[in-house]
């Protein structure tokens, strides 16, 4: 049976995960507003997850709102074996919509916030889900490193941040994870993931799958899928995590069955040749979508 295990480890500040997750946004009704339209499907997504070795689910006070973190506490609390990662300081005003909020005291009050509905005392990795341009950073990031020392954050990491950004959060707390966006087609952040790969960080991609596009029947990567005699979305996870021993990849569904196909990824080794031949092809459809 296939098991998240199988795509092997990575450590954050002093707790070991599997590589493979699950990122717990699509939980949510349209524009990641409200209940899923399916909630039993939901439901059974997580409790699929975790029968299949998931042990991190990537989640935030801002999806729904609360809606992921919610049915995260409802299937699996109380979490044994698995860590639930979570985020503020973006919040979800309307239907695709966001608003930063880095004020201190609205940190405090996400975090405080997220311990009550996922019902713990402290959480495992709590994530800058946006740095606010209005908030002086270093406010930000003193309010973070407070809350950890009071015990309220056991690690802290950062989401969609520069490597500038990075050291300058270093300097009041030891930044546990990054997690930026990063797809084959979608590659801006190499730098930022080479820059964590040379300081030990785990480098969390977000829309591994491009927003379904890297899945769907008409993917880039239909061709190579069939002589693998994988999926589209299996050859993209797989690809992702031959990247780098330092990536944690988080596909997200509301659909268990979709949820069972991303994590036969796990035990799919890509050899040189086909790792090479992916990148390419990610690199020719980014070039054909960049403005002429």
């Amino acid at each position: 049976m296939t098991n998240a295990a199988e795509a092997g480890t990575v450590t954050i500040g002093d707790i070991v995960i599997n590589r493979l997750g699950f990122g717990a946004m699509r939980l949510t009704g349209p524009g990641i507003i409200g209940p899923p339209p399916d909630l039993a499907a939901a439901i059974q997504t997580l409790q699929t997850a975790r029968e299949l070795g998931v042990t991190f689910i990537d989640t935030s006070n801002a999806y729904g709102p609360m809606v992921s973190e919610l049915l995260v506490q409802k299937v699996l609390h109380p979490y044994h074996g698995i860590t639930i990662a979570t985020k503020g300081g973006y919040t979800r005003p309307g239907p695709n919509q966001w608003a930063h909020d880095g004020r201190p005291e609205a940190l405090r009050a996400a975090v405080q916030a997220s311990c009550k509905v996922l019902g713990v005392e402290r959480i495992d990795l709590w994530q800058l889900h946006r740095v606010d341009p209005n908030v002086p950073m270093d406010e930000q990031f003193g309010a973070i490193a407070a809350m950890q020392q009071e015990g309220l954050i056991r690690h802290a990491g950062l989401s969609e941040v520069s490597i500038a950004v990075i050291e300058a959060a270093q300097r009041h707390f030891p930044v546990a994870s990054v997690q930026n966006g990063y797809h084959l087609i979608e590659r801006k952040n190499e730098p930022v993931l080479e820059y964590c790969e040379q300081h030990g960080i785990p480098f969390i991609g977000y829309f591994p799958l491009a927003t379904g596009a890297l899945a769907a029947p008409d993917s880039i990567l239909i061709h190579i899928a069939r002589e693998l005699g994988l999926t589209p979305a299996q050859t993209a996870i797989a690809w992702y995590l031959r990247r780098s021993p330092h990536m944690v990849v988080i596909p997200g569904t509301q659909n268990p069955v979709h949820l069972r196909e991303n994590l036969g990824a796990a035990s799919v080794t890509l050899s040189d040749e086909h790792f090479a031949k992916i990148a390419r092809i990610g690199q020719k459809a980014a070039l054909l979508r960049a403005p002429k």
